[in-house]
C-alpha cells in the first residue's frame, strides 16, 4: 500500500514561510510526477505545484515566484517551500504522485493569519 504522508502545516502571519514535506513509503521514482494540491472551504482542489519525474516544474498563477517544489530523491520526499504567505493561501495542502495510479496524502492545514 503506498502512503504519502504530509507535515509542516500551521498558522503564519501574512508574509512568513512555512515548508511542507510530504514522505512517500516507496521511491519517488516510482512516480511520473508528483504535486502539491489545496482546498479552501468552500472551493474546489486545485493544483498548486507540479514536478515531473524529469524535473519539469509547473505553479500556478498564484503562487508563481513565491512557491517553490523540490524533492529529495534519496529521502523519498517531495517539499513546497511557501514563502510570502497570504491569508488566501490558507488552506489543507495535500500531496498527489501520479504513476499508473493517483495517489493522496491526508493532508495538512496551512493558515495564514494575523
Amino acid at each position: 500500500q503506498v502512503q504519502l504522508v504530509e507535515s509542516g502545516g500551521g498558522l503564519v502571519q501574512p508574509g512568513g514561510s512555512l515548508r511542507l514535506s510530504c514522505v512517500a513509503s516507496l521511491s519517488i521514482f516510482t512516480f511520473n510526477a508528483m504535486a502539491w494540491y489545496r482546498q479552501a472551504p468552500g472551493k474546489q482542489r486545485e493544483l498548486v505545484a507540479g514536478i515531473t519525474s524529469g524535473g519539469r516544474q509547473n505553479y500556478a498563477d498564484s503562487v508563481k515566484g513565491r512557491f517553490t517544489i523540490s524533492r529529495d530523491f534519496a529521502k523519498n520526499t517531495v517539499y513546497l517551500q511557501m514563502d510570502s504567505l497570504k491569508p488566501e493561501d490558507t488552506a489543507v495542502y495535500y500531496c498527489n504522485g501520479n504513476s499508473m495510479v493517483a495517489y493522496w496524502g491526508q493532508g495538512t492545514q496551512v493558515t495564514v493569519s494575523s
